[in-house]
């Protein structure tokens, strides 16, 4: 069982400076890497507050050299905006400086806000992503790549910085199409899924999505595919620790919401609108849906969500709106030392069960 850390890079108000949250997102890293997190993974997002990291494969360039063991990931590259020749060479590149611990997460994206500004249409961006997926393989294993599709054009080129690892990085593919999540499964690479804020019915639910996924695809999910589960979590014997995560998960579904369905908009055009709907989880139904509580409760709560889904992987959603800093790293090191080693100890008792069996 892998665990990770997932950096989205949030400013929850004008309290907080770009700086200070670019700065709090490199030590979360650090120290995550310190309490022996496998991975850590960085969003991309642009032009609001939502996500202060515009280039992941820039942040975990910088992060390479700051660390040595972690593993880095983009979660998620958002292919349509970018040029695929200019892609490739920074994947390769970064491959290179982190020596071999790229791990490259890439999806579709879907806030059109974004899509607006860079000049690409929304409606043709899974069109565009299954280019790429084309020609992401082809350029990261062959010496000279081509491409002649409906969107992207590449003549014959040459990647000059060719990825440390053989035969490339690990491909996770993010995606609630199944479509897009089965030709993930044909072709190998590794899934990342999420029941975002939502509790044991969902995380069911998605694993009968995925089993489905697998079977459509000729493949058998335990066996045949890696796939990693984003939640939120907390421990903490403090209840104003909790409610204080909770709310801060309940402040990025909402602008995740207004970004989404352009419901809200700020009036300065950069710092979107917290406006609670309708539709709006209490934080009593939080508490009830996800693994948060002392560390027992959280370590329960994690291994029932476990045995449902059985993911490989499981990444830890840390850096959450304005949530204090100095408290979410004694956090991380607290998963660190006491929920990450009895989690991994209790799976592995499981799986040789089921093995003997």
């Amino acid at each position: 069982m892998e665990f990770g850390v997932f950096i989205l890079a949030q400013q929850r108000g004008y309290h907080q400076s770009s700086e200070q949250v670019i700065q709090n997102s490199i030590e979360q890293t650090v120290v995550a890497e310190q309490a022996g997190f496998n991975t850590a993974w960085f969003a991309e997002h642009h032009f609001n507050n939502y996500s202060l990291s515009p280039s992941p494969l820039m942040m975990i360039a910088h992060m390479a050299a700051k660390t040595k063991r972690i593993r880095l990931g983009s979660a998620v590259c958002i292919l349509p905006l970018y040029h695929p020749a200019r892609f490739l060479a920074e994947v390769g590149f970064v491959d290179v400086v982190s020596n071999g611990r790229l791990e490259l997460g890439i999806g579709s994206g879907y806030q059109q806000f974004e899509f607006e500004r860079f000049g690409v249409k929304i409606e043709e961006s899974g069109a565009i992503y299954n280019e790429f997926l084309d020609i992401i393989p082809k350029g990261l294993m062959q010496k000279i790549v081509e491409y002649d599709g409906k969107y992207i054009k590449l003549p014959p080129s040459s990647i000059a910085v060719r990825p440390v690892q053989n035969p490339m990085p690990p491909l996770w593919i993010t995606s609630g199409n199944p479509v897009t999540l089965g030709r993930g499964v044909r072709e190998g690479h590794n899934l990342f899924v999420t029941a975002l804020l939502n509790g044991k019915e969902a995380i069911v639910s998605l694993r009968e999505r995925l089993d489905k996924v697998a079977e459509d695809n000729n493949a058998n999910l335990d066996d045949d595919v890696k796939f990693g589960f984003l939640r939120c979590a907390y421990a903490s014997n403090h209840q104003s620790e909790i409610d204080a995560y909770l709310g801060c998960a309940l402040f990025q579904r909402r602008i995740s919401e207004s970004l989404k369905f352009r419901r809200a908009q700020s009036e300065d055009g950069y710092m979107i609108k917290e406006v609670p709907y309708e539709t709006d989880p209490t934080l009593e139904q939080l508490r009830q849906n996800l693994p948060v509580g002392s560390v027992n409760q959280v370590i329960d709560k994690m291994l029932e969500e476990i045995s449902i889904l059985r993911p490989k992987h499981i990444a830890l959603q840390t850096q959450l709106g304005d949530f204090d800093q100095k408290t979410m790293l004694k956090q991380i090191e607290l998963w660190g030392e006491k929920i990450i080693p009895a989690i991994r100890k209790e799976v592995e008792s499981m799986n040789a069960a089921a093995v003997a069996a």
